[in-house]
C-alpha cells in the first residue's frame, strides 16, 4: 500500500450534504480496494487564484489516505465525471505505507531535515 494525499476543489454551488456525499464516495472507493483513510479535512470556501469552469470560489477538501494505485485511478475517474468537482490533484507521499509506524507530517519531516542540515553546517 502507498500513502497519498488528494486536494479537491468542489463547486461553491453545492450544499453541505453534497460535499459530504462526495467525501463518502471517495472514502468508499479507497476502502473498497482495501485502503484506509488517514485524515479528511474540509478547508472551507476559498477564493480561487483564477476562474475554474467560470467559478471564482470553491470548497477545498484535503484527503490523506493509504491505498493502491487502482483506487487512485478509480477515484480520479469519478472526479472527472462529477460536474461538482472543479479540480483535483493527487500526490504520492510514501512508496510503502506501514500503518503501525507513526505518521509524520511531510512538512515537519522537511523542516527537521533542514534543521539537521543547518546544524551540520554550523559544526564545520
Amino acid at each position: 500500500m502507498r500513502r497519498y494525499e488528494t486536494i479537491s476543489i468542489i463547486s461553491p454551488n453545492v450544499g453541505e450534504d453534497e460535499i459530504k456525499a462526495i467525501c463518502q464516495k471517495t472514502a468508499g472507493i479507497i476502502e473498497g480496494d482495501g485502503g484506509t483513510i488517514i485524515n479528511v479535512d474540509n478547508w472551507g470556501l476559498k477564493k480561487l487564484a483564477y476562474p475554474i469552469k467560470k467559478q471564482q470560489q470553491g470548497f477545498y477538501i484535503y484527503t490523506e489516505f493509504a491505498g493502491v494505485p487502482t483506487a487512485v485511478s478509480e477515484m480520479e475517474r469519478i472526479f472527472k465525471i462529477d460536474d461538482n468537482v472543479l479540480k483535483f490533484m493527487t500526490v504520492k507521499l510514501q512508496e510503502v505505507y506501514d500503518p503501525n509506524t507513526p505518521v509524520k507530517s511531510s512538512i515537519s519531516a522537511k523542516s527537521q531535515e533542514s534543521e539537521n542540515d543547518l546544524d551540520e553546517e554550523e559544526e564545520d
